[in-house]
């Protein structure tokens, strides 16, 4: 902890009283916790204050996080569906960003700013942003201009914009006018973007006013923003702009505990290093603290934890106190190797506590900005913090580029990185382990005939030529598919629910997907390939025993072809009896089409309904 710049060069006047202070503290920390610690330092402050002893304030606390692991919330969402959702929306941010360059040389776009702070975002709109659907004014979101691509990502997961949507970015020419804008801008896109960023400094400024102002209309009861919150995402590279730091006393004196900052600290602005030789995130809390903010540090993930329990001598949390962020960078972009021997290497102790790690384990100890349970309680705290009369700023730790593979991941360059060749985009999703790949096939072998033999349902899923996709269902008796040979399948077409659109799909595009399902197998076949309509008489007399005899064949020659990764099925229990639902927990298809439709007539029963389909069953 850094009290005074040179109260370490003063003299020890007697070294026996202070070891026996020292240890006396270590006692209490051992045996009462560090609650307890806390409450005794604090009593002989104030008694120092009393007895007119004079004390530097405590601005800076050591490098690890605010909020201890044992003070941690519960964490309440899905932590693996949130990360596999998070991983489609920065692989979306990123492939938008290299498709636009591209298509139109030059046109620019960011990569590494998303990549760094995608967790602060899904953090934030997975569990804490609140919306106006309730008629309440809700949360405002400033959000940090080079990371729209990944708000265009995200919407796009939702389906508030469409592939079209993201081949127009940073296109607004184009299109009547109704590109994606390169930043958020409500006068480019009013439905979609609620403030202007991206002009450094002006976001965090603007938020801050508009915090106030949240605070003018509740006490004017004006409107209701008792629950509003102001929530501000800005770069530490940001913070030297005069405008990002030139009001933050004011937020203290209006006490507006309704705004938090969220700092995305990846060390790098748009050409370096912020500090190579301090420490930015020490410096922001000293700032942030002197101007009566209450500061939250997420510096270290959560596998950093065990080593810091065992951290008895402080060795490691001197090592943190002490490294610049300049040394972070390069531990950034090396291997485990130099890890060990540069961070950890030069004391024992610090080699010791590792030496169970692998080189890899060393590489992938996480910044606490890539971790969404210590990503929670901050924003938890922030969140709990309204009342206090204390604006709140997040300082969170992340590696520019994250994810983006190691010639883009925390270089210096990497914010003017606007394209990726195919191997940097296969850093992101990495290529598919060997037995993956020698699993798939690019015919029918005797064990995926097998699995179409006893399948009796299959979904067909296809596209048009403008990339809207349709999904049909198709079932009937166990193998209603037949295989005639090693590269070739028949799926007989009657006359049913859904078949024009597919139908016509593939007269358009010809390629299909294939999914074969078998009630109690934990396992799915899944082919591609091209698919034709067939109505010759020597393709349709493999259908002459069903009941209701098609009408043409989709004739399709297999492209590759390879039994599914089981774990989602598995981990569904889809087949399970005790996971089986009541019929009743659904309403009919009736009352579903009469809701829809807005129907005023009778609605139809589930039992007339398999009345009437009993003849074609």
């Amino acid at each position: 902890m850094i009290f005074d710049g040179s109260m370490h060069q003063l003299p020890d006047t007697d070294p026996g009283e202070t070891a026996e202070w020292l240890d006396s503290l270590d006692a209490v920390v051992d045996v009462q916790g560090k609650t307890r610690a806390r409450y005794l330092l604090s009593r002989l402050l104030e008694r120092a204050r009393e007895s007119q002893v004079s004390f530097p304030a405590t601005v800076s606390t050591p490098y690890v996080n605010s909020i201890p692991r044992e003070q941690e919330p519960w964490f309440p969402g899905d932590e693996h569906i949130e990360r596999r959702i998070r991983a489609y929306i920065r692989w979306n941010a990123a492939v938008m960003v290299v498709r636009a360059n591209t298509n139109a040389e030059g046109i620019g776009g960011h990569l590494s700013t998303f990549a760094s702070s995608a967790s602060l975002y899904e953090v934030g709109f997975n569990h804490f942003f609140r919306g106006k659907d309730s008629g309440t004014p809700g949360d405002h979101i400033y959000f940090q201009g080079h990371a729209a691509p990944g708000v265009y990502a995200r919407a796009f997961i939702e389906r508030r914009l469409d592939e079209d949507d993201l081949d127009h970015f940073r296109r607004e020419i184009g299109r009547n006018g109704e590109g994606l804008s390169s930043y958020p801008h409500p006068r480019l896109m009013p439905e979609f973007w609620e403030f202007p960023t991206v002009s450094m400094g002006l976001g965090p400024l603007t938020a801050l006013y508009h915090a106030r102002f949240n605070r003018y209309l509740q006490n004017r009861q004006l409107d209701d923003t008792s629950n509003s919150r102001v929530w501000a995402f800005l770069g530490d590279g940001e913070c030297d702009e005069p405008e990002t730091l030139g009001s933050i006393s004011l937020a203290a004196r209006e006490q507006l505990d309704n705004l938090t900052f969220v700092v995305n600290c990846n060390l790098q602005r748009l050409d370096g290093p912020v500090r190579g030789n301090g420490k930015i995130i020490q410096e922001l809390e000293a700032v942030f603290r002197g101007a009566g903010w209450n500061v939250i540090k997420v510096v270290w993930g959560s596998k950093w934890d065990e080593l810091l329990a065992q951290d008895v001598d402080g060795v490691l949390l001197d090592k943190m106190n002490s490294t610049v962020d300049g040394e972070f960078q390069r531990y950034s972009v090396e291997g485990g190797a130099y890890i060990r021997e540069h961070f950890f290497g030069p004391d024992p102790r610090l080699h010791q506590m590792v030496a169970h790690l692998s080189d890899e384990e060393l590489v992938n100890l996480p910044r606490g900005g890539h971790d969404y349970r210590k990503l929670y309680a901050a924003y938890k705290a922030a969140a709990d913090n309204l009342g206090s009369g204390k604006p709140t700023v997040i300082l969170a730790k992340t590696i520019k580029g994250w994810t983006l593979g190691s010639q883009v991941e925390g270089r210096n360059a990497t914010h003017q990185i606007k394209k990726l060749n195919t191997d940097q985009l296969r850093a992101i999703y990495k290529a598919p382990s060997e037995r993956a790949v020698l699993k798939e096939l690019a015919h029918i072998d005797t064990h995926l005939k097998r699995f179409i033999s006893l399948s009796p349902f299959l979904v067909i899923s296809s596209g048009d030529q403008r990339h809207q996709m349709d999904c049909s269902p198709r079932g009937g008796d166990a193998g209603f598919v037949k295989v005639l040979d090693q590269q070739t399948l028949l799926i007989p077409d009657s006359i049913g629910n859904n078949r024009l659109d597919t139908l016509t799909n593939i007269i358009a595009t010809s390629q299909v997907g294939l999914l074969f399902f078998i009630p109690g197998i934990d396992e799915v076949v899944r082919v591609n390939g091209s698919a034709t309509l067939q109505t010759g008489s020597d393709l349709l007399k493999h259908f002459d025993t069903l009941k209701n005899n098609p009408k043409l064949v989709i004739k399709v020659i297999v492209e590759a072809a390879y039994m599914h990764c089981p774990k989602a099925m598995m981990r569904s229990k889809l087949w399970s009896i005790e996971h089986h639902q009541n019929i009743d927990a659904m309403p009919t298809i009736g009352q579903i089409i009469s809701d829809q439709t807005k129907s005023t007539g009778p609605v139809e029963s589930r039992e007339e309904m398999l009345k009437r389909y009993t003849p074609d069953l």
